[in-house]
């Protein structure tokens, strides 16, 4: 576990699986003022997207250290971003590696996050892209399993510049499963058994719980990372 102060690293962010989902967030942040936050765009198609950016330019919204992107992005929309929002880690799955020629320019803001499925497609290269995202639940989901990502990641853990940012959510060892929704404290307590290389100078929240749910965990995470419960 890494004893690094992570106030200043770990970020709330913006996630969801609704359109509701996503405008109670925004309607937080401005309410809260808040003018950083990470963005998760997995789950919505380009028409929802559009409205999301929309909102964004009319929040308080001024940087964003990591957006989650969507397979069906568009070169235009990575342009968009990056240049709106001072060039964010770009976090994509082992899938999207198909999707490199279209995206020639941003390879080097792409960062990978593993699955855990215990299968690595023959086009996962991670040095052809910025490096690592390490969803840290999917660390230890695969760690436990010790499947083939986490032999992936293993190989690679001596390439300190790989390894820039992070997806934080919960995890149950009953279920030996990433958590997006918390309802306990005790489902960070998985974070004081990973080593100390797998976390990033940008670990985004991927939680869908509220904004100020998430500043509650934020709190809580930057302590016990710190040792100090």
């Amino acid at each position: 576990m890494t004893n690094k102060d992570y106030s200043k690293n770990i970020y709330l962010s913006l996630t969801g699986e609704t359109t509701k989902d996503w405008q109670s967030k925004i309607n937080e942040i401005n309410a809260l003022g808040l003018d950083t936050v990470a963005l998760f765009l997995e789950v919505y198609e380009k028409s929802e997207r559009t409205k999301i950016y929309e909102a964004l330019e009319k929040s308080s919204i001024k940087n964003i250290p990591l957006v989650h992107i969507r397979s069906d992005m568009t070169k235009d929309e990575l342009k968009y971003l990056c240049e709106k929002y001072n060039y964010p880690c770009l976090t994509i799955h082992e899938k999207f590696f198909n999707r490199l020629p279209d995206w020639s320019g941003y390879h080097q803001y792409l960062y990978l996050e593993m699955d855990y499925d215990n299968s690595v497609s023959k086009q996962v290269d991670v040095d052809k892209i910025g490096g690592f995202c390490i969803d840290l639940s999917h660390f230890k989901t695969a760690e436990e399993k010790w499947t083939k990502e986490f032999e992936y990641i293993i190989a690679n853990k001596n390439k300190k510049n790989l390894f820039k940012c992070n997806h934080l959510n919960g995890y149950s060892y009953s279920k030996n499963r990433d958590m997006h929704i918390i309802s306990s404290f005790d489902e960070f307590e998985y974070l004081k058994t990973l080593p100390d290389f797998v976390f990033g100078d940008i670990v985004a929240l991927e939680v869908y719980n509220s904004i100020s749910d998430q500043i509650m965990y934020k709190k809580y995470i930057v302590n016990l990372l710190k040792g100090e419960c």
